[in-house]
């Protein structure tokens, strides 16, 4: 709180209970005269005293609570306006609208995810469809094993689930059929995928997918990532809403499991980005042009996946699952994203290399490559994330407690977004007070994605180059 006090010869400049900031017009005597009403006032305030010259420096000397400055009259003006210059306006203002936008992110994530549905397992016994289940893998000598027990242990439907090995340069396709010896299971299948054809652009696990797929015949075609842990229930589920809502393609977003110090700062930020970009009743509303699919969960009707082409018709595209999600939109096949209400499970990235990797392979594609949506994230970022942080730093610095206050109020304000990943999307608030530093991150990330994408340097998934996509565009 700032307090001024206005005379003919002086300006008194009162910042509770900081400092006191006094500026004379007239004889330097009167300056002096306030400096030591002040002081026997407030015996605990520092005092400035700003002179227009050095001399009155001499005539206070001596007193060991004044502190004095010695300036010309520009330079006094200049220090004294710290604390009513039009400056510390917008820059507070700044500060506030820091807070107004996280708590419009909160609320544009609340709308998001309580409108979103989640997936519930039937309450009733079910006729049961002739469903394939495909795993694409790639390198996942982590993952491959729990992904396929996880899937076996969540039902005891006759499904038949399909691992398709992309020609692995680890122990994935060793592993899987190591367990499938073990495991015994008549439903579950290890395939090796043949070489991709050298004419046509591959990338990701497209070609995994629409090789197997081409291979299986089936009502349903359930396509599910190496890095998803399904829970009982889950398939069945997924049917019945698929049959209920009568779509050709029904994609479920996983709840994400984190582990490392990278995930917990990261993956909260861009599930809030990816939960408040989308309205999801837009995207179930077959009138609407909004599309967004969930590559962990694809489940298709089988005459809808083939009437759309296929993996085969998003080759080339690294964001595939939401290519494929408009497809289905605009051939009116019926399209329906929900949560998955704790029923599936994903831990993307296992540690900081491949979560970098993997996000830098992604945002931008995902934007559709547009500057100007990369230029407002980046932006909405810096805004919610590292405002509060400047803000708690400015005010530190300078003594301000309004800056002080505001930044103590937009860090509170990041847990609102924190809470409601936890609530609806089950993704505790671990370290949420660490939110600065994981949405600098997260920018640091879009920026290297920006580059990766645009020139293809760098451009890969677990080491294979996606440069086929950076040439087509």
């Amino acid at each position: 709180m700032t307090t001024n006090f206005f005379r003919d010869w002086a300006r008194i400049a009162i910042l509770n209970p900081s400092l006191a900031i006094v500026e004379w017009q007239l004889p330097q005597v009167e300056g002096i005269h306030v400096c030591r009403h002040l002081a026997s006032a407030m015996p605990t305030l520092p005092i400035m005293l700003l002179a227009p010259s050095d001399r009155v420096e001499q005539r206070i000397a001596g007193s060991p609570r004044a502190e004095l400055m010695g300036r010309d009259r520009h330079s006094a003006t200049m220090l004294s306006s710290l604390f009513s210059h039009p400056i510390d306006t917008v820059i507070s203002t700044l500060f506030a609208c820091s807070i107004a936008t996280i708590l419009g992110l909160g609320r544009k994530l609340y709308l998001a995810l309580t409108a979103a549905p989640q997936l519930e397992a039937p309450q009733d016994d079910m006729d049961w469809p002739s469903l394939a289940t495909i795993v694409p893998a790639y390198n996942e000598v982590d993952n491959v094993v729990g992904c396929l027990s996880h899937i076996l242990d969540s039902t005891d439907r006759p499904l038949q689930l399909y691992l398709a090995d992309d020609g692995s340069t680890d122990t994935t396709l060793q592993l899987a059929r190591a367990f499938a010896a073990q495991r015994q299971d008549d439903r579950l299948h290890i395939l090796s995928t043949p070489p991709r054809p050298e004419a046509e652009a591959w990338v990701g696990k497209n070609w995994a997918c629409d090789w197997a797929a081409r291979q299986i015949e089936a009502d349903y075609l359930l396509f599910v990532d190496c890095d998803v842990r399904l829970q009982p229930g889950a398939i069945e589920a997924a049917v019945d809403r698929a049959r209920q809502q009568e779509v050709g393609l029904l994609s479920v977003g996983p709840e994400i499991v984190c582990g490392c110090w990278a995930e917990w700062l990261v993956q909260p930020v861009m599930m809030a980005v990816l939960g408040a970009g989308f309205d999801y009743i837009a995207v179930n509303d077959p009138a609407s042009e909004e599309a967004f699919g969930a590559g962990p969960f694809m489940l298709f009707r089988q005459s809808a996946y083939r009437a759309i082409g296929g993996h085969a018709a998003v080759g080339d595209r690294v964001v595939e699952d939401v290519e494929l999600a408009k497809l289905a939109k605009r051939r009116k096949l019926g399209l329906y994203y929900s949560f998955s209400g704790g029923l599936v499970q994903s831990r993307m990235y296992r540690d900081t290399a491949s979560l970098w990797e993997g996000w830098s392979k992604n945002l931008f594609e995902g934007l559709e490559r547009k500057w100007r949506l990369w230029l407002v994230l980046i932006a909405a970022l810096v805004v919610i994330y590292l405002l509060p942080w400047v803000a708690l730093v400015a005010g530190l610095a300078t003594g301000r407690l309004l800056w002080l206050g505001l930044g103590c109020i937009g860090l509170l304000c990041q847990s609102i977004p924190r809470g409601l990943l936890w609530r609806w999307g089950g993704l505790p608030p671990n370290y949420w007070w660490l939110s600065g530093l994981g949405g600098a991150i997260a920018i640091a990330i879009l920026v290297s994605s920006a580059y990766r994408t645009s020139t293809g340097r760098g451009w890969t998934w677990r080491g294979r180059s996606l440069q086929s996509a950076s040439r087509r565009s």
